[in-house]
C-alpha cells in the first residue's frame, strides 16, 4: 500500500469473527503503524458474519455485546457491521450502534453492496460517519445520505474482485453535492489490490468519474472521513508532510494508467517511508 501511495489507512478487523483473533489483527495494524510510520485507524467488524459456533445472527450479536465489544472498545475508533440479508438486519444495527455508541466508538456501516436494502438510509438515521459499498442504492437512498453529515465510501476494488458489474452511481452522488469517498477495500475476500491508483482507473472508467473529483475523494475527502482533514488529505501550511513524488507528466494519469508503478517516492511526516 505504501509503494502505491498511501500514508494512512482504515484498517478493520472481521476475519476472525472471535475476540482472540480479532485481536490479532489490531496487534497487526498497531504494528504496521509503528515500524512503517503510517497512520491507521482501526475498526471493529465482529459482526461480518456469522461464525459456525453460533446458530443464529442474533446469538452471536448477543455474544459480541456482552462479551467482545467492551473489551475490544479501547483499541479501535470505530465499530462496523455487515448489513445484509442472509447477514445482520437493520435491526440488529440499531442495537449495535446504541451499544457501540455507550463505549464511545463511532460508526461506519457495510451496506447496499448486494442488494438495495435502504441500508444507506439506515446509515443516515443512525449517524453512521461512512456507508461503505452502496453499489445497489437507488435515489431514495442517496437523497437520505445527502441530508445526512454520512460519507459515502465507493469501493470499485470490491465489484470487479467478485467478478460483479454493478458499480455505486457516483454521478448521482456527486449530483446530489455528496462529497464521494475512493478506497481500496483491500482484503482477501472480495478486493484483493492494495492501489489506490488502480481504484482510480477503475472509478473514472466504470463509474465516470473525473481524475479531479477522484483525487479529492482519495484525499482530502477519505481525510474527513476519518476526522483527519486538519492533518492530512491535503498541501497546506499546518499539515503533516504527507506527499509522493509521482512518475508522471499530467495528474489525470493516475485515473489512467490502470496497473502500472506511477508512485517514485512516498513520504509519510516528512519522511520517505517508500
Amino acid at each position: 500500500m505504501i509503494r502505491c501511495g498511501t500514508t494512512t489507512a482504515e484498517v478493520k478487523t472481521g476475519y476472525g469473527l472471535s475476540f482472540e483473533h480479532e485481536s490479532k489483527m489490531l496487534d497487526a495494524a498497531d504494528a504496521a503503524a509503528a515500524k512503517l510510520g503510517v497512520r491507521i485507524q482501526k475498526t471493529y467488524l465482529g459482526p461480518h458474519v456469522t461464525p459456525p459456533e453460533f446458530n443464529s445472527p442474533d446469538a452471536y450479536l448477543d455474544h459480541i455485546i456482552a462479551n467482545d465489544l467492551p473489551k475490544i472498545a479501547s483499541r479501535v475508533e470505530y465499530a462496523d457491521m455487515f448489513v445484509e440479508t442472509r447477514y445482520f438486519t437493520a435491526a440488529h444495527a440499531r442495537r449495535y450502534a446504541a451499544e457501540a455508541r455507550k463505549h464511545g466508538l463511532k460508526l461506519r456501516l457495510h451496506l447496499d453492496q448486494l442488494g438495495d436494502h435502504g441500508g444507506a438510509a439506515l446509515a443516515a438515521e443512525l449517524g453512521a460517519i461512512t456507508a461503505d459499498h452502496l453499489e445497489n442504492t437507488g435515489p431514495e437512498g442517496i437523497a437520505a445520505l445527502a441530508k445526512s453529515n454520512s460519507m459515502p465510501v465507493l469501493l470499485p476494488g470490491s465489484v470487479i474482485g467478485l467478478g460483479k458489474t454493478k458499480y455505486p452511481d457516483a454521478r448521482a452522488m456527486i449530483a446530489a453535492g455528496l462529497p464521494i469517498v475512493l478506497a481500496t477495500d483491500f482484503n482477501p475476500g472480495s478486493s484483493p489490490t492494495p492501489s489506490i491508483p488502480h481504484c482510480m482507473m477503475l472509478a473514472a472508467s466504470q463509474m465516470k468519474i473525473s481524475a479531479a473529483e477522484s483525487l479529492a475523494a482519495a484525499t482530502l475527502n477519505a481525510a474527513y472521513s476519518l476526522g483527519l482533514q486538519n492533518v492530512i488529505g491535503s498541501i497546506e501550511i499546518g499539515k503533516s508532510a504527507d506527499f509522493l513524488i509521482l512518475n508522471v507528466r499530467d495528474y489525470r494519469e493516475l485515473a489512467y494508467w490502470g496497473g502500472s508503478q506511477m508512485v517514485s517516492a512516498t513520504f509519510a511526516q516528512g519522511k520517505k517511508i517508500s
